[in-house]
């Protein structure tokens, strides 16, 4: 079994025009609602074994909260730059080499990328708001046909 959760970023703010995208932080809803989500996943006893995100800050920002909130140690979470500014084949080819002792892993993203890949992976999700976990669990022993097996099972976790 193969379980993996797509989760977008927490609200950024777009407060400075003249800061680059990829430096924009968490606003101060993104800080309220990343713990919010962390607890919940916590409660559900969510236990990553790899954690990835997108090098951007609001992405690395809201793994690093949700994390905390797993017990999962800062320095484990590995900032992939194919995470920012891709498309869903991007993200699919990530997926694709982890590690296949690796059951559980957590991915730290983007839109649109991450609902288009959401949604490829699962009709019934159409839309990521921020903060959003979308959990598909696989029975498969590899992660090399994530984009072309069906999942099991599909949970989309918003706070909303």
């Amino acid at each position: 079994m193969k379980t993996l959760f797509l989760v977008r970023h927490a609200k950024s703010s777009r407060n400075d025009a003249a800061m680059p995208d990829k430096d924009r932080p968490l606003n101060d809803r993104g800080k309220r609602d990343a713990p919010k989500m962390g607890e919940r996943l916590a409660k559900r006893d969510v236990k990553p074994d790899l954690i990835l995100s997108s090098p951007a800050r609001r992405a690395l920002t809201t793994a690093e909260i949700i994390a905390k909130k797993l017990d999962y140690k800062r320095k484990d979470i590995v900032a992939d730059d194919r995470l920012y500014a891709g498309e869903a084949d991007d993200l699919l080819e990530v997926i694709g080499e982890l590690d296949d002792k690796l059951e559980r892993v957590m991915l730290f993203g983007h839109n649109p990328e991450l609902t288009e890949l959401a949604h490829r992976l699962s009709s019934k999700i159409t839309r990521m708001p921020t903060c959003a976990v979308a959990e598909f669990t696989f029975d498969a022993k590899s992660w090399a046909n994530t984009g072309e097996d069906k999942p099991t099972k599909v949970t989309l976790e918003t706070l909303g």
